[in-house]
């Protein structure tokens, strides 16, 4: 199934096409700590990525009775923000972005990321100027961030492509079920540091048609190396 199958390719950000999860859950369980809550980092990845910290919030509240502390935001934004200065794009992650370029396939970014995050590290990792204006977070859609629908409806509907010919590349249950729900074809790509080792299991299980381990491979399976 090669591109010529798709009008569109839509794209996760953190796991899929830069290296950035792992970045951010240390900097959550670093400073979760020293705010009273010890959570491992294996435990608080599984429960965090590919969520909203609205959702992460009351997982928080709900299974650990912890509320966050008045100045906890601004402090995570200022670390985050120093942390993700440093992003590194996912190894062929440029590749197959410059790929769909040079074969007219258009493409976007759909991240639960805030907005000034979601530009942070696609600066930050060489990935903004192909990515373009096509890179979208969920106050484009009312703060209806994955696994609701609405993220991937609409950056389909930005590049004129119907989400039902379109495929959805993500890493994480709750954003591969946001595909799924959106009526597009998903497919899991395990490229990034964090990935577990549950997560292919875990995602075919949410619909992925298929499991693909690097960028090579997603180049190969849509039939971009020239």
């Amino acid at each position: 199934m090669g591109a010529a199958e798709f009008q569109a390719v839509l794209f996760d950000l953190d796991g899929v096409l830069v290296d950035s999860e792992l970045q951010a859950n240390t900097v959550w369980v670093q400073l979760l700590a020293e705010h009273g809550l010890e959570i491992d980092l294996p435990t608080f990845m599984a429960n965090a990525v590919g969520g909203t910290h609205v959702v992460l919030f009351e997982w928080l509240r709900r299974d650990h009775g912890w509320t966050r502390p008045d100045g906890f935001i601004s402090e995570m934004d200022a670390r985050l923000h120093e942390a993700f200065g440093s992003t590194q794009a996912i190894e062929g992650a440029a590749r197959t972005l410059e790929l769909l370029r040079e074969s007219g396939l258009p493409f976007a970014v759909a991240s639960n990321s805030l907005r000034s995050r979601l530009e942070r590290k696609l600066e930050a990792s060489g990935l903004a100027a192909v990515v373009g204006k096509h890179a979208y977070d969920p106050a484009h859609v009312g703060g209806r961030g994955k696994p609701a629908p609405d993220l991937y409806a609409y950056a389909a509907a930005q590049l004129g492509a119907d989400i039902s010919r379109c495929v959805v590349i993500e890493d994480s249950v709750t954003g591969l079920s946001a595909g799924v729900a959106a009526g597009a074809m998903a497919w899991g790509l395990l490229a990034g540091g964090h990935v577990h080792p549950d997560n292919a299991a875990h995602l075919t299980a949410a619909g992925a048609r298929r499991i693909l381990r690097t960028h090579t491979e997603l180049q190969q399976v849509l039939e971009l190396e020239i």
